[in-house]
């Protein structure tokens, strides 16, 4: 996992090039202008989600990860607490699901403050669990890029 302040989003791009395509696509887009939902860029390579939620209390969150797909979580408006652990750490609850590119799970992991301007890269191998309230909750605007990884097809 990566997190990081947009401004420093140029030192990631030589990761690859459908992540400096999602970069450069956060640089330019203005996102609060944008339909929540998804929004395809190159096909399967390479699509957005525009999120808009209220943060929930930790109890009601759980732990997702992916396989075929790398996130990159920009959160463009809000507030909210993140959470990370390794995959092997936790224990599965549900199984990974190819059509959704997601397994969940339970357990325990570190926690994070991400706020406007914050982005995260997240690899497979990477659980998270987004959208906990830091505090009250609260309204948040994230859009995620989901970069197909090579051999994700």
């Amino acid at each position: 996992m990566v997190i990081d302040r947009f401004e420093n989003a140029h030192l990631y791009a030589g990761l690859g090039g459908r992540i400096a395509a999602a970069l450069a696509l956060l640089a330019r887009e203005d996102f609060r202008a944008k339909a929540v939902g998804k929004h395809e860029v190159e096909g399967a390579s390479l699509y957005y989600l525009v999120q808009s939620y209220t943060t929930k209390p930790i109890e009601q969150c759980s732990w997702e990860a992916h396989r075929k797909y790398l996130d990159v979580q920009y959160v463009v408006e809000g507030i909210e607490r993140f959470g990370w652990a390794p995959v092997s750490t936790l224990k599965t609850t549900k199984p990974y699901d190819p059509s959704g590119d997601a397994a969940l799970f339970a357990g325990d992991g570190s926690h994070l403050t991400a706020g406007a301007g914050t982005f995260l890269l997240l690899w497979p191998g990477d659980a998270h669990m987004p959208g906990v309230a830091a505090g009250t909750p609260s309204a948040v605007l994230k859009v995620v890029m989901k970069v197909l990884l090579a051999g994700g097809a």
